[in-house]
């Protein structure tokens, strides 16, 4: 069940799949499942595994199926994977996962370069996809990508987001994602275009929100203060797009925690676990981490079995 209150918001952690889809330190199963593991005994109630996806073309993706077999299915942690096309979707079903993300770009040209397709085609092969998926009883979220604006394109029309919304309504998604992708958005850009998704559905909205010009936690703040309660956050702010050069990694979950639980809003996620797996990340990728909270030692994490 999805914790969200006017005191709480709900995050889900993506650092197992936005997270290490770009880095070239490659993390084998064993790593994955430890990674998933640590998070989700920090109190993540959703974490985003992987990605039901061409593995030749995101190698860190491959055998998503076999961490799903292996992770304990205890009812405390919703396990979620990224979903882009029906092949991915039929993948998803196969697994017996019980929510995906299905995304489509509201960008052309990152669409092409993503996924090989226009947007129009996305949008088709959702409306093939997602009633799949809910007349097997499984929970779809519906993203936009560059729902704001995008770096091979630049501003993107609000139009154009709103008509992948109202796509998405109509499919009965469970929630609609709109990812700044680029991470190129402002406050005032996101709080109108929530403004306007809220005028045509009633949806919940979940925000995922990349750092590229360091406004990812005041992009983060301003949509709490207009109502928004559900974040997409990884790690260390690790991620970023495979397609578009120069992208900044995801809001640090600890970041995220840290202003929320400072604002006196329960986030369910324990902040002195999250240091454990900075670390473990810090020692496993030998390069700094866009994190601003605190600092640990990498020795804790041999004892957790990622090294």
């Amino acid at each position: 069940m999805v914790l969200e209150t006017h005191q709480s918001v709900f995050i889900e952690e993506n650092s197992p799949r936005d997270g290490i889809q770009n880095e070239s330190a490659w993390f084998s199963l064993d790593e994955r499942i430890s990674l998933i593991e640590t998070l989700a005994e920090c109190g993540f109630q959703r974490i985003q595994i992987g990605a039901f996806v061409d593995s030749r073309k995101v190698p860190q993706m491959v055998d998503t199926e076999k961490i799903l077999d292996q992770l304990p299915h205890n009812g405390k942690t919703v396990y979620s994977a990224l979903v882009l096309n029906e092949c991915g979707m039929g993948r998803a079903l196969a697994s017996g996962i019980k929510h995906v993300s299905y995304f489509v770009s509201a960008s052309d040209t990152h669409s092409r370069k993503n996924t090989n397709r226009s947007v129009e085609e996305g949008i088709r092969s959702a409306f093939r996809a997602i009633p799949m998926a809910k007349s097997h009883g499984m929970a779809v979220q519906g993203g936009i990508m560059n729902a704001f604006r995008c770096q091979l394109e630049g501003m993107v029309p609000p139009e154009r987001v709103l008509r992948l919304v109202q796509a998405f309504t109509e499919m009965e998604v469970d929630e609609i994602n709109l990812a700044d992708t680029a991470g190129l958005a402002h406050p005032p850009q996101v709080i109108e275009l929530i403004g306007r998704v809220r005028d045509i559905c009633d949806t919940p909205i979940t925000l995922h929100l990349h750092d590229t010009l360091g406004f990812g936690l005041v992009n983060a703040y301003a949509a709490w203060n207009v109502g928004v309660r559900r974040f997409d956050a990884s790690c260390g702010g690790l991620g970023g797009c495979p397609f578009i050069p120069g992208v900044a990694g995801n809001i640090a979950s600890e970041d995220m925690v840290n202003l929320f639980e400072s604002m006196g809003v329960r986030t369910g996620v324990h902040l002195p676990g999250l240091a454990v797996v900075i670390g473990m990340l810090r020692d496993k990728l030998k390069h700094p981490l866009w994190s601003r909270y605190g600092s640990l030692s990498s020795e804790t994490a041999v004892n957790k079995g990622f090294m």
